[in-house]
């Protein structure tokens, strides 16, 4: 370990330690484009090493098509399926590896391997089939975190078809926006789900969103609840386990499909707006996840990978489903919530599977320093190897926590960078190959070129905090299909200073900085920028001040606004034993004065057991924001935990 003062300014108080990669042995490089002169010089041939990772029925005739940019084509002329590079490839080899391990809320477990997997998506594909569904037609899937759920997307991509899924806890109002956008041929759900000791009644919400629609759909329904609870199934509509048993058997060859054609559909989460659908592409998706999950997870066969994400957003598809499956890997696939039916749930459920690598949100982390060490520290956890995070920033208090009393200091960390629009990871540390810094989220992969700019578009040099952009196209980008709203043009592929330059740039929404090594520090989103005084600063930089006061865990800034004038309000979690929270108060107010201005000194500091967190780990700041400033409450749908809101209200109307 070595020790030296960051660049980024309000961070300069800080002292950072780096981590050597020699730490953690590696006997592999996936591919050349781990070798970042490489990418820089023959960009984008470099991306054909990504691609080799797959098998094509067709190989590609260029690897990157610029004729209809910004709307770039990636390995034009391929045809491959992505089921087979899930599956069948590894049959051969590994057909009784397990592929997936599923634990249920009240205890249950599910074994896959390999080859059980390839029967149950063959007799599914069969079903889907028989029900009419063939190639480009959009299966949406409303499913909890069950076997069924990733099962059911393979089986769709296995005939060619679109899945689009979405998050299991929407309200039928969300799940209908989601299905008409896509005009959806076939709907997949279940008959409920278990909150705690609480059956919810899933099939319910289904079939309101169903009779909203202008067309009948054929449904699929799977049996989570048991034979206790009775479920009516109407008109077109079929239970899961039967389709299965009558199909039992089929042999549904994968259907090859353009390496442009429509892998398929997603919503982002709407944590800054109102959501939008998302397409991603076959060959391009594929390729950048595959290189991803090998390079940044360094997974391969065998290896088992727990990742805490709900499949309804990207990180389940990408790092639960299509990543880890395409690299031969074994997934752990946990059903609902992470402290149920203890807070030894997640220690134990490493322990028992033999997981070697976790990826999970600072949210989660955040949750497990206010839980306390005793937990982790009293189960057999020698079976990690790496660590990751995603979601948001992860602050550098709380990096130390993770390394020290989850890794047991020897885990690297990977902290990684990349959205809904992106499709796999663009910025992190490898582990093996760069140095680790607590609070840095770690330079551009290669292949991918970020700058960072002012509100003209104008670089910035290292040090100057700015809007976080990517320079080149990518493989697994999003790729809008004809007809899509020009707010894709208009949002997220823009050249700053000039509409008409050459010049292409991806605006990812996000502020950040660079510093001397090229290593990339995240702020905050665009949108979570507070003005204090007329000048804007980032949550992210604020929040990390307050994290480091001892005994805060979580902590998000919000504006409040009154009589004309704005100031600074603060939302905190403590750790389990802290008590004395006037000292704590006064700390974060010290702590934000000395490290961001006295001009930033916050006005009010309100203690909650929670924040208001969306199932990918995101911070709500939106409704804090319409807390302090008592306006109504809307767009919960995506919360983890909504019932912290009328806590949030209580204790806010009490300060």
């Amino acid at each position: 370990m070595t020790e030296e003062r960051p660049a980024y300014p309000f961070l300069e108080n800080q002292t950072v330690r780096r981590w050597t990669p020699q730490a953690f042995g590696r006997d592999r490089t996936p591919t050349d484009l781990a070798a970042s002169n490489r990418s820089d010089r023959e960009w984008p041939a470099c991306w054909g090493d990504a691609a080799s990772l797959l098998e094509w029925s067709d190989t590609y005739e260029r690897i990157l098509d610029e004729e209809h940019a910004p709307f770039y084509r990636w390995f034009v002329g391929g045809r491959l399926n992505a089921t087979e590079n899930c599956i069948d490839r590894h049959l051969e080899e590994r057909k009784n590896q397990v592929a997936l391990r599923w634990e249920g809320k009240r205890g249950e477990r599910r074994t896959y391997t390999y080859y059980d997997l390839h029967r149950e998506v063959s007799a599914v594909a069969a079903a889907l089939r028989g029900l009419g569904i063939e190639a480009d037609d959009v299966v949406t899937i409303y499913l909890p975190k069950l076997p069924e759920l990733p099962i059911t997307m393979l089986a769709c991509a296995r005939i060619g078809a679109v899945h689009n899924v979405v998050f299991a806890g929407f309200a039928p109002d969300a799940l209908v926006k989601r299905m008409q956008r896509v005009d959806s041929s076939a709907f997949v759900t279940c008959d409920g789900s278990f909150r705690e000791e609480t059956a919810i009644d899933q099939k319910r919400k289904a079939d309101t969103a169903l009779a909203s629609l202008e067309k009948s759909l054929p449904t699929i329904v799977v049996d989570r609840l048991g034979a206790s609870h009775g479920t009516h199934l109407g008109t077109d509509q079929y239970d899961y386990n039967e389709l299965v048993e009558t199909y039992a058997g089929a042999d549904v060859s994968p259907v090859p499909r353009k390496a442009t054609d429509p892998l398929f559909h997603i919503h982002t989460s709407g944590t800054t707006g109102n959501p939008q659908r998302m397409t991603h592409s076959t060959g391009g998706y594929l390729a950048g996840v595959t290189w991803t999950a090998q390079t940044v997870f360094d997974l391969s066969p065998g290896t088992t990978i727990w990742c805490t994400a709900d499949i309804g957003w990207i990180t389940g598809h990408s790092y639960v489903v299509y990543g880890p499956l395409l690299s031969g890997a074994t997934v752990v696939l946990v059903e609902g919530s992470l402290r149920y039916p203890d807070r030894h749930r997640p220690w134990e459920v490493i322990e028992r599977n033999g997981v070697e690598v976790f990826y999970t949100t600072p949210g989660a982390i955040r949750t497990f320093m206010k839980w306390g060490k005793s937990f982790p520290s009293s189960h057999d956890l020698s079976s990690l190897r790496l660590l990751g995070t995603v979601g948001e920033p992860i602050g550098p208090n709380t990096w130390e926590w993770y390394y020290t009393h989850v890794g047991e200091e020897r885990c690297p960390i990977v902290d990684t960078w990349w959205q809904t629009e992106t499709g796999c990871v663009l910025i992190s540390a490898r582990p093996g190959v760069d140095e680790l810094k607590p609070g840095s989220v770690g330079p551009p992969l290669p292949g991918i070129e970020i700058q960072i700019v002012d509100e003209d578009g104008r670089d910035l040099p290292p040090g100057e905090p700015g809007y976080l952009t990517i320079d080149r196209p990518w493989p697994s980008m999003l790729a809008p299909l004809e007809g899509d709203q020009y707010w894709v043009l208009a949002e997220y592929w823009q050249a700053f200073s000039d509409p008409r330059a050459e010049t292409w740039r991806y605006f990812t929404g996000d502020r950040a900085v660079v510093d001397d090594d090229g290593y990339v520090t995240i702020i905050g989103r665009d949108d979570d920028v507070i003005t204090i005084d007329n000048r804007r600063l980032g949550t992210a930089e604020l929040e990390a001040a307050i994290t480091m006061v001892d005994g805060v865990t979580e902590a998000a800034a919000v504006a409040e606004s009154a009589a004309g004038e704005t100031t600074l309000c603060v939302f905190a979690t403590l750790e389990q034993e802290q008590r004395d929270r006037n000292a704590v108060r006064d700390a974060i107010r010290d702590a934000v004065a000395e490290r961001v201005g006295e001009f930033t000194r916050p006005a009010s500091i309100v203690f909650t057991p929670e924040l208001p967190e969306t199932y990918s780990g995101k911070t709500m700041y939106r409704l804090l924001e319409r807390v302090v400033n008592g306006r109504p409450l809307t767009d919960s749908d995506t919360l983890r935990n909504p019932e912290i809101l009328g806590e949030l209200i209580t204790i806010w109307n009490r300060e």
